[in-house]
């Protein structure tokens, strides 16, 4: 399976403009820039892509975990805090952190913990990043 997605730049690093657009149209045209990514300005930039990429990879890896032991979860819902730092060498994403609240009756908290960490090692965007990936996991009640 091969999915795609485009950026199109114009201009300077600083006053320069963008836009992303993904293969399924999820993403038109959709715009970023240099404020986008280190101003605050609204509007998307690469590494919280990357975060939504590696919170929903996340999700669907600890449903399928669960599911191969027989556990139906109710909700899980995560979010990843990418971090972007400057090196001398440049900018590095240098982490991802998942922070996981999930609704799932019945099952305990070991049982809990040891299956988020098999899906945090076994999600492909996990995989994927070159970065500490740390996590956060709360078994709701």
């Amino acid at each position: 399976m091969k999915q795609k997605a485009s950026a199109v730049w114009t201009g300077t690093l600083t006053e320069g403009k963008g836009t992303l657009t993904t293969g399924s149209g999820a993403l038109s045209e959709t715009p970023y820039s240099f404020r986008t990514r280190f101003e605050g300005e609204k509007g998307t930039n690469p590494e919280e892509l990357i975060g939504a990429a590696h919170a929903g990879c996340f999700s669907m890896a600890f449903s399928m975990i669960l599911g191969l032991a027989g556990i139906t979860p109710e909700k899980i819902e995560t979010t990843a805090t990418v971090t972007l730092e400057k090196q001398d060498d440049g900018f590095a994403v240098t982490a991802s952190h998942l922070d996981v609240t999930a609704t799932i009756p019945g099952v305990d908290e070991e049982v809990f913990q040891d299956l988020a960490g098999k899906a945090k090692a076994g999600c492909p965007i996990s995989k994927l990043l070159n970065a500490t990936i740390t996590m956060d996991a709360r078994l709701a009640s």
